[in-house]
């Protein structure tokens, strides 16, 4: 198992990482650094013998009202290298959203708009832009950004029906 980045190697991270309950001094479950932040590699070492956990120091956040910088161990799946194609998204994994407009199947009806789903799987480097993995009750589907909400419907857009997902094997 050897490392993919070395001391010193400036790394974006792909999700947002979160304390875990091993970050000290803040609540569990709080935002520690924003996807897409750069930082670099402190140290590199193994967690269970069978992940590679890097220390990556990250001098700015993303977070906003963030003024000081982080230290937090990612793992390899988590970083991207400075150089990687990185394409921003909307939204993340675990994140809940809402179908912007009804969403239909093969003619058959999967969520109507305002469904509540829960974000699976992002999926960056499809043609087109991205897409999610979205479990809506009882269905997976594979959806484009477009056509998806945060919660709060801030830039909902209830539109008419259309075959823009597809379920998910």
């Amino acid at each position: 198992m050897l490392p993919r980045f070395d001391y010193g190697t400036t790394v974006r991270v792909t999700r947002n990482v979160r304390n875990d309950g091993t970050y000290p001094g803040l609540a569990t479950g709080k935002l520690l650094v924003r996807r897409g932040a750069t930082g670099f590699v402190r140290d590199v070492g193994t967690f269970l013998q069978d992940q590679l956990i890097y220390t990556v120091v990250f001098l700015e956040t993303g977070i906003p009202g963030e003024t000081e910088g982080r230290v937090v161990g990612c793992r390899e799946e988590e970083l991207l290298g400075l150089d990687d194609p990185w394409v921003p998204t909307r939204f993340e994994s675990r994140e809940k959203v809402q179908a912007a407009m009804t969403l239909v199947v093969g003619g058959e009806l999967r969520a109507e708009a305002g469904t509540v789903g829960e974000i699976l799987k992002v999926l960056r480097d499809l043609p087109g832009g991205p897409q999610y993995q979205v479990h809506f009750p009882g269905w997976v589907l594979q959806v484009p950004e477009r056509v998806l909400a945060p919660l709060d419907g801030a830039d909902s857009e209830t539109g008419s029906e259309e075959e823009f997902a597809h379920e998910s094997e």
